[in-house]
């Protein structure tokens, strides 16, 4: 009988063969896109913000609904409250809170990015979901941006069911936002040791801060982000802290000591054409060895920021939109 190994992967998935056509194309496309703007840094973060809520980035305007309601929630700093954008399920059957925590970067986007992705949740799972509009770097950089969640998910698990109609049950968030979803999940073991999440979406995660992982550097395609735009990210995030500084587990979770710690269910999901591939497959691989439920779901050719794509381009949208909500069904009943 021939060894096997203690830990198993669909190598299938990671083969160019299993690229079909059209996300192929499809990604040929948004190379092309981006290469015809600007990058953020060349321009400036403030400028680039406006620029890309005008439509006048590569990237598409953001789709803003109507059901959508803007609140703010309460800072641990005296007279200043932390922007919220609130979704309710059309069924009025709330039967928990999300906790959803933007990306960008820690530079980019805010709490209206993403309302497509959010009432999805909100309809799909019957969830209220809240989006955290967290402090931006390069003017408020570390740890401003992650006072804001913690302060947040603290204020959520003592209010969300007599505000929000339902206990705080999951927290995700996608590339920086999943980022600093772990470090509020963290925070909160230490905060509220009596909490627990029902469980985390971790969209195509960055986890080490203090450089980048192989995938990262080896990446040579201008694919919505590269390694060249993920170095001045952290610079505008990090600013003077050195390589041992941001090994911290405050700042970089991938260092963090999980033994011990009872760690919430966690769906992971990635495409293979994104420069924080091995992030997501590091973090994922750790969380499992913790004895915790670690779900990775892994999806051919997909770039980075895929699960925000309009229907009928990237083909593991769609994909990783049904496994997001079956996740979540299944943890609320």
């Amino acid at each position: 009988m021939p060894l096997k190994s203690d830990l198993t992967i669909s190598k299938e998935k990671f083969q160019p063969s299993a690229v079909s056509e059209k996300t192929e194309k499809y990604n040929e496309k948004l190379i092309s896109i981006m290469e015809g703007g600007p990058r953020w840094y060349e321009v400036g973060a403030e400028k680039y913000r406006q620029m890309r809520w005008n439509g006048e980035t590569p990237l598409p305007k953001p789709i803003v609904l109507e059901s959508g309601k803007d609140i703010k929630l309460p800072s641990r700093d005296k007279g200043r409250q932390i922007p919220c954008r609130v979704f309710k399920p059309d069924s009025g059957n709330v039967k928990g809170t999300f906790l959803h925590i933007h990306g960008g970067g820690w530079v980019l986007q805010s709490e209206h990015y993403q309302d497509t992705m959010l009432k999805f949740m909100a309809d799909k799972a019957d969830l209220t979901v809240i989006s955290v509009g967290y402090r931006l770097a390069p003017e408020d950089p570390y740890p401003a941006g992650n006072e804001d969640c913690f302060d947040v998910a603290e204020y959520l698990v003592d209010n969300a069911s007599s505000e929000f109609g339902g206990t705080l049950s999951f927290m995700g968030g996608d590339s920086a936002g999943g980022h600093l979803s772990v470090l509020t999940a963290f925070e909160l073991l230490d905060t509220r040791p009596k909490f627990a999440f029902k469980g985390l979406v971790l969209n195509f995660g960055a986890y080490d801060c203090s450089g980048f992982l192989p995938q990262a550097d080896h990446f040579d395609r201008l694919l919505v982000l590269d390694g060249e735009i993920m170095a001045k990210f952290m610079e505008a995030y990090l600013p003077g802290k050195s390589l041992e500084e941001r090994r911290d587990p405050k700042i970089s979770p991938f260092y963090k000591d999980l033994r011990g710690l009872k760690l919430p269910p966690a769906l992971f999901t990635c495409g293979t054409e994104d420069c924080l591939l091995d992030d997501t497959m590091m973090m994922a691989t750790k969380w499992q060895m913790n004895g915790a439920e670690g779900i990775v779901r892994i999806y051919p050719g997909a770039p980075h920021g895929f699960v925000f794509f309009p229907p009928g381009g990237c083909e593991g949208t769609e994909e990783a939109l049904e496994d997001i909500r079956i996740f979540l069904t299944e943890r609320t009943g």
